[in-house]
């Protein structure tokens, strides 16, 4: 059986207490020509496992007011329950039983590769996802960050009780970390070490400086466009390059940058497409925490006849980053938004415990956060630019919309990439 490490976060609430547990094996792990196999695998973990089927799983978690769920991301898979602390002792070890005794019953797995199958007949309908698809394979080709977490249809429908049971094996063999916030019950810790769930917990640091030369996304795309034609009043760009794994030495400034960027209706995009030209519904900057080459990509979706400005205008959006260094205001409206994303960020015990758990699954410190708040003061805008420069250079572009609008952002697109 793999071990387990425990995090333990102990937060005075009404008698509620939150688990997660993360294992190291996301979609990144997919077994070549199986894209969506952990995430199917994910699903039915919650259909029975141990001496429980379906339903008695069900009725034990449901009949104790609980909450259970099992989701995969590119980086790891992720068991969560809530429960109160007083049912924890027999709720708790259904998670070591989830990953060590799994059914797969057939008729499971079958219901759930259907669901995941609509599912993915949804994003197709969703030019967002069509947009985003495109960026992802355009940045990371058929790598392990290529294809969305659900998996790619074709492959999926070939899937089977079969095909995961290998992967279920895999899975248990995975060490895990089990993150432990809430109202935690004197002896807990004791029943989880006697049952082997747990060994004695303990911190876990590592030397980020060793992650400098790491995964730093040596991926140079051959096209920098990607085009996919949906006959919609509208039109989605992407604009953005894969970049850093989550506590790289220069995550931290990118993303101050994303928050400046991005963040509310005082973020540069929001003021400028938004309220200075009135060019797009929605705007953003996408850049979540990875163990690899995390995606750095600004969004905007706008009508047809305004796409050519907004594309414009994300093209001097990037550009500025590596030419313009952020003024003092910038910068500390930066870090008050930065301070107060991680703290609604950890209002919850599911969030503190996710959060937790994620960390450890990163091969990051416990206090990687509180680190970051204290190095936030000591980057300028200086620094900041120099970090775009080192690696926001080299971005791609994706669209979805009307054919001849998104072919005319193509030729404004190269054009732009001829003068730089």
């Amino acid at each position: 059986m793999s071990t387990t490490d425990l995090v333990l976060d102990p937060v005075q609430t009404p008698g509620v207490l939150a688990a997660k547990l993360w294992i190291g094996r996301g979609s990144a792990a997919d077994p070549i020509g199986q894209r969506g196999a952990h995430q199917l695998l994910a699903s039915v973990l919650t259909r029975g496992c141990g001496s429980l089927d379906a339903m008695q799983m069900a009725d034990l978690v449901e009949g104790c007011g609980a909450g259970l769920r099992c989701d995969t991301n590119e980086d790891g898979l992720l068991i969560s329950m809530k429960c109160r602390d007083l049912d924890s002792s027999q709720l708790l070890p259904l998670l070591d039983s989830m990953v060590h005794e799994p059914h797969l019953q057939a008729d499971q797995v079958n219901l759930e590769r259907e669901l995941s199958l609509q599912a993915l007949q949804r994003q197709r309908e969703d030019p967002f996802h069509l947009a985003f698809d495109g960026w992802r394979h355009l940045a990371y080709g058929e790598g392990p960050y290529g294809h969305d977490p659900l998996g790619v249809a074709e492959e999926l429908e070939q899937l089977n009780a079969e095909s995961l049971r290998p992967i279920a094996t895999s899975l248990s063999a995975e060490g895990a970390i089990l993150a432990l916030s809430g109202s935690i019950p004197a002896g807990l810790l004791d029943q989880l070490q006697a049952d082997g769930i747990c060994p004695q917990s303990k911190s876990m640091e590592s030397d980020l400086a060793a992650q400098d030369s790491l995964d730093q996304a040596p991926l140079r795309a051959k096209q920098t466009v990607h085009l996919h034609h949906q006959s919609t009043e509208q039109v989605v760009l992407m604009l953005g390059q894969p970049t850093l794994p989550h506590g790289h030495p220069d995550d931290l400034a990118l993303r101050l940058l994303q928050t400046h960027l991005g963040t509310g209706m005082s973020s540069l995009l929001f003021r400028r497409l938004r309220e200075d030209h009135g060019v797009a519904y929605d705007v953003g900057v996408h850049h979540p925490a990875r163990a690899k080459a995390s995606p750095f990509v600004l969004h905007a979706s706008t009508a047809v006849d305004k796409a050519l400005t907004s594309l414009d205008l994300l093209m001097m959006s990037w550009k500025e980053l590596m030419e313009h260094t952020l003024v003092s205001a910038d910068l500390n409206l930066a870090r008050a938004k930065f301070r107060g994303q991680l703290a609604h960020a950890s209002q919850t015990t599911g969030q503190r415990a996710e959060r937790r758990a994620q960390l450890r699954g990163l091969g990051l410190p416990d206090n990687h956060d509180h680190r970051c708040m204290e190095a936030m003061e000591t980057l300028d805008g200086t620094a900041l630019r120099l970090a775009a420069s080192r690696h926001l250079s080299d971005p791609l572009l994706s669209l979805c919309g009307p054919q001849a609008a998104i072919e005319s952002l193509a030729d404004r697109w190269q054009q732009g990439l001829g003068k730089r």
